[in-house]
């Protein structure tokens, strides 16, 4: 499966951002989809991810209650509805795939997108 991600941008603090991931392929309903961030100097950390089916949802604690995964398989996209964005939210963001059950380990994810830039500012 190919990711290609969008939708991030230049925010202020507070502000919301969605992104989206959109797969090619006709299996995307077959795979457990992910958020991942990355800042500057730091290692790649989960945000959240959503199963297959959409029924179970993980979040990283930092953005629980402000963040909002969510995924569309007729349309083969998932997004993150991003809230009440903070500068320390400031990151490559990248959707990635994985089979099996849902989990929350970055090396366990078998397919990433490219990464969009969130930039949050004060």
């Amino acid at each position: 499966v190919q990711l290609q991600a969008s939708g991030g941008g230049l925010v202020q603090a507070g502000g919301s951002l969605r992104l989206s991931c959109a797969a090619s392929g006709r299996t995307f309903s077959s795979y457990n989809m992910g958020w991942f961030r990355q800042a500057p100097g730091k290692e790649r950390e989960f945000v959240a991810a959503i199963s297959r089916g959409g029924g179970r949802t993980e979040y990283v604690d930092s953005v629980k209650g402000r963040f909002t995964i969510s995924r569309d398989n007729a349309k083969n996209t998932v997004y993150l509805q991003m809230n009440s964005l903070k500068p320390e939210d400031t990151a490559v963001y990248y959707c990635a795939a994985k089979v099996g059950v849902i989990n929350t380990r970055r090396p366990d994810y078998d397919y990433w997108g490219q990464g969009t830039l969130v930039t949050v500012s004060s």
